[in-house]
């Protein structure tokens, strides 16, 4: 299967996929079982910046601005939106909406939740971090003030998602739960948002329950009354739950059984492109790396080191033999669909190991050295395999991996404590504009969200520069020639390695209806299902 979506297909104004199946109108409210090969970590929306999770609970909370099928804004909790001046955003907010348990919502419990965003625990603040204030002007009118003209604002607030700020006070829950620290609170497994579904019962790694909200403000489009969420990791289970009917919708389909899934009589892959980015870091901060054999210094500081590691990676290998065609390689940390995605740099440094083993001689590692690399086995496609070819890979530089992998209910705590010297990491920028990617990942990261997700702490003082006059620039062309100035910087310094774009495969009963979006989310609001 190869996976090449032309740049129309792959345009965030046309990156998603309708599949329409049975009636076109089911009248009858139904169950809809869903299953994922891992589970969201917390009902907390401010907790993880994760897709998963943000996917899930963006079906019980609500941001400001929300999106269309195309991607493309659209009015949520305000239904307006202005720039009042070169640093101030005006929104007017939606009337009569209820809160799950009744409660009025207001602009209190907006500016409650970007503070709690900004805050100790949260795992949002790159969403953030540029925020100056976020005032009250009104019941029903709210400014953010932004440090520097900032023109994809409301972009930026589409997935900061609004609490109560009356529940989070009734139920101690004022801080997001910090997946560092492993604190839980009320919101873990609790929600109250003004969104389309109500959460009704949480059973983490086990089953999540959610029910239609009958007061909800909006238009629900399908028909879906309840939704059983199913965390099943092991893949040939996942599928043969499909395939027998025990569940309806299930992601992701292994690549290996996409043709299997399409011959079956009752259910079909959906796939299509996505805007998610799979890449390697490494820690380039500490002076002695924390999983390694070297003592007294770290190889990964130096650029000649971090190149070989590239260019040992046999990237057509690892798409041909484990995503079976089912991915793109690239040499950027953006794909095409991102604003600000240029097809001039996606140009990988070439594979060859000689070329690699010399440059970790000159690095003075002739013999390389062994490091500890980090990666989950139940979040990316194949994720796990993936790593292992790398660490196959490595083997032939004398890079001995001593290769980790993990559920992501351990492995995000772990590496957003920074506690790791070589990860694997995927990201769909949310605003989908290479401000996001460049703020969350490539600035030098401090403690007000900048590079909240550099976990290994790249830092070139002229990608920051750079990243702020990408956010307050409003001519495009500049623009462009700026976010293509830092791409060049970054690649040159080598400061993650990029693998692939993975592509998506859902796995759809063939009474469902579904809408799948280039960024992986799954609105339930879009879910039918045929009446037996």
């Amino acid at each position: 299967m190869n996976f090449k979506p032309n740049r129309r297909q792959a345009s965030v104004k046309s990156a998603f996929f309708a599949l329409f199946l049975g009636a076109s109108t089911l009248a009858m409210a139904q169950t809809v079982r869903i299953a994922n090969q891992g589970d969201a970590l917390s009902m907390d929306p401010h907790s993880l910046n994760e897709s998963l999770q943000l996917s899930t609970t963006g079906n019980v909370y609500e941001p400001l601005v929300a999106r269309n099928k195309d991607l493309t804004l659209a009015p949520g909790l305000a239904t307006s939106w202005k720039q009042t001046s070169p640093t101030v955003w005006r929104f007017d907010l939606r009337k009569g909406v209820l809160f799950h348990d009744g409660t009025p919502f207001t602009a209190d419990d907006v500016v409650f939740s970007f503070q709690r965003a900004a805050g100790e625990g949260s795992d949002m603040k790159s969403y953030t971090n540029e925020f100056k204030e976020v005032r009250k002007v009104g019941d029903s009118v709210v400014e953010i003030e932004t440090k520097l003209p900032f023109p994809i604002v409301p972009d930026v607030v589409s997935q900061v998602y609004i609490m109560s700020q009356k529940w989070c006070e009734t139920n101690q829950a004022l801080k997001p739960v910090d997946r560092r620290k492993g604190i839980e609170n009320a919101a873990s497994f609790r929600a109250n948002g003004t969104g389309p579904f109500r959460l009704r019962e949480r059973q983490p790694n086990v089953r999540t329950t959610f029910s239609r909200n009958g007061s909800y403000w909006g238009k629900i489009e399908g028909n879906v009354a309840e939704v059983v969420f199913t965390p099943i990791g092991n893949d040939a289970t996942r599928v043969a739950a499909l395939l027998s009917g025990e569940v309806d919708v299930m992601e992701p389909v292994p690549v290996q059984d996409i043709a299997r899934v399409n011959g079956s009589a009752n259910a079909r892959a959906v796939t299509g492109p996505e805007l998610r980015t799979i890449f390697l870091g490494m820690d380039q901060k500490r002076d002695e790396l924390l999983y390694s054999n070297i003592k007294g210094k770290n190889p990964f500081k130096d650029k000649r080191v971090r190149q070989a590691v590239y260019q040992a990676i046999d990237i057509d290998g690892i798409q041909k033999t484990v995503m079976r065609g089912a991915a793109n390689p690239t040499a950027l940390m953006v794909g095409p669909g991102i604003n600000g995605f240029l097809p001039e740099l996606n140009k990988r440094l070439p594979y060859n190991p000689d070329a690699a083993k010399k440059l970790m001689a000159e690095a003075g590692y002739p013999t390389g050295f062994e490091v500890t690399m980090n990666c989950p086995n139940d979040r990316y496609v194949s994720d796990g395999a993936i790593c292992q070819a790398v660490a196959a890979n490595l083997a032939r530089i004398n890079v001995k991996v001593n290769l980790q992998t993990e559920t992501k209910g351990t492995y995000f705590p772990k590496i957003l404590k920074r506690d790791t010297s070589f990860y694997m990491l995927g990201w769909t920028p949310g605003t989908y504009d290479s401000h996001n990617a460049l703020n969350a990942l490539m600035r030098c990261p401090n403690d007000q969200g900048a590079g909240q997700y550099n976990l290994g702490a790249y830092c070139n003082t002229e990608v920051d520069a750079l990243t702020l006059k990408i956010q307050s620039e409003n001519d495009k062309a500049k623009r462009t020639a700026m976010v293509k100035q830092a791409f060049e910087l970054h690649a040159a310094d080598v400061g993650h390695i990029p693998l692939h774009q993975q592509a998506l495969a859902w796995g759809v009963s063939k009474k469902v209806a579904v809408t799948q979006l280039a960024d992986n989310f799954m609105p339930y609001k879009w879910i039918s299902v045929q009446a037996k």
